[in-house]
């Protein structure tokens, strides 16, 4: 089968790494070598240590790590119990229950991508909302361990999938969309718009997605304008080898994705890690050490399939269907200006070289349906991509102007700040 094989050998020379960190880290462990103080000893143990460690993550899903939330009636610490509201082949809409705590008034789904990693690539988006919010999470599913037998996934899917959450959840929601599904988000409110309008979300903030990535040009755009679909298909797209439960599919792999990624940085991923055996041989590294914490997270991979991602490419980048509101789901074409009563607003961060300022707010030029003042806008100064969904900018500037506009346009809380009609 073809590329089978290439799956396979990639993840051969990833168990074989692993499984050489281990060695060194074994041997080095010995007693014998006590009897002979050589700080080599020290240096082999703490880079079987640390490669063990980082080719293992490679193929492990992170945990969400979210235990426990304090609220502010009682002031005591309450647990998260993670709930599957949906479950679906591909993805399951789950639920951070906070027991013992009074339901909040804002309900929130927040709309996780899929490119490369996990769900939990927004743990720290989530955990700083689980006060204020009741929270849902879109949590997609690694496409290496889906049957064949449970067919396609391509951006029409995931977009059904989206409305099915949103129809679930009910129209008291209040819809986060980070990255890569923004798009896609703004065709699913769209859709119910036309389809179901009782069953539409208040709000819908985007952050940082790819509404018009002609907008601004990027490294990324660049990419997809520079190569041909047939070249894409060759070059990224194998099949899931035999270990997995999707032997067969066709994928983008996430050790491929990950090599990619890490060889825009591949300077500053390698001192990293040098600088990691040095202090794990000096004895001052940590479990979760702000090395391990954050190479935990962005080793932990997960396959997307091939038509996912050879569709997003071809249809969202290299054809614009959403840019000039012509997207097609299921045979029907989705008109985002039928939404006239969800509020809209768009997060962008200054520094974005993933998706640059200008990509995200086309959004709100094509919401023709819609009144300018339940239209917003945010541009973060000195934010790159991610630090406008997590870090000090979405913790300080970001959420609370989040919060005030879910407030101000869903009926809920007093706002944090006061927030006027028209773009803020």
């Amino acid at each position: 089968m073809k590329n089978l094989m290439t799956y396979d050998l990639m993840e051969t020379a990833r168990n074989t790494n692993e499984w050489l960190g281990a060695t060194a880290r074994a041997m080095a462990a010995y007693p014998a070598f006590g009897l002979v103080p050589n700080p080599m000893v020290n240096i082999v143990a703490a880079y079987g240590a640390v490669t063990e460690r980082a080719f293992a993550r490679m193929v492990a899903k992170p945990d969400w790590g979210i235990r426990t939330v304090v609220s502010e009636e009682d002031g005591r610490d309450h647990i998260v119990e993670i709930e599957t509201v949906i479950s679906k082949p591909f993805g399951d809409l789950i639920h951070f229950n906070v027991r013992g705590r009074a339901p909040r008034a804002r309900r929130v789904l927040l709309v996780a991508p899929m490119s490369g990693h996990y769900a939990t690539l927004l743990r720290s988006t989530v955990a700083s909302l689980l006060p204020d919010c009741e929270v849902y999470v879109t949590d997609w599913h690694n496409a290496r361990d889906i049957p064949v037998s449970e067919g396609k996934f391509d951006i029409e899917d995931y977009t059904l999938y989206l409305v099915d959450f949103m129809r679930v959840l009910g129209p008291d929601l209040n819809v986060i969309a980070v990255c890569q599904p923004a798009p896609l988000t703004l065709a699913a409110t769209a859709y119910l718009a036309e389809e179901e309008p009782a069953a539409q979300p208040r709000t819908l903030t985007l952050i940082g997605g790819p509404i018009d990535p002609d907008a601004a040009a990027t490294e990324v755009t660049d990419f997809g304008r520079r190569v041909t679909m047939g070249q894409l298909e060759h070059l990224a797209i194998q099949r899931v080898g035999v270990k997995y439960a999707g032997v067969g599919r066709a994928v983008y792999p996430g050790l491929l994705q990950l090599a990619s990624f890490m060889s825009m940085n591949a300077d500053r991923h390698g001192k990293a890690f040098f600088d990691q055996i040095l202090r794990h041989a000096k004895g001052a590294a940590g479990d979760h050490d702000a090395h391990n914490r954050f190479y935990d997270e962005y080793l932990a991979v997960m396959d997307m399939t091939a038509e996912f991602y050879l569709s997003t490419v071809e249809r969202v980048f290299k054809n614009g269907e959403i840019a000039r509101n012509e997207f097609v789901v299921g045979g029907k074409q989705v008109d985002i200006g039928k939404i006239t009563d969800v509020a809209v607003k768009t997060v962008e961060g200054a520094n974005d070289d993933i998706s640059a300022p200008g990509q995200c707010i086309a959004a709100l030029d094509l919401c023709t349906g819609l009144d300018d003042a339940k239209k917003a806008s945010h541009v973060e100064p000195g934010a790159g991509h991610y630090g406008i969904f997590a870090g000090k900018s979405w913790r300080d500037n970001i959420r609370p102007l989040v919060l005030d506009f879910i407030d101000g346009n869903a009926g809920g809380p007093t706002p944090l700040r006061q927030v006027k009609g028209g773009r803020a």
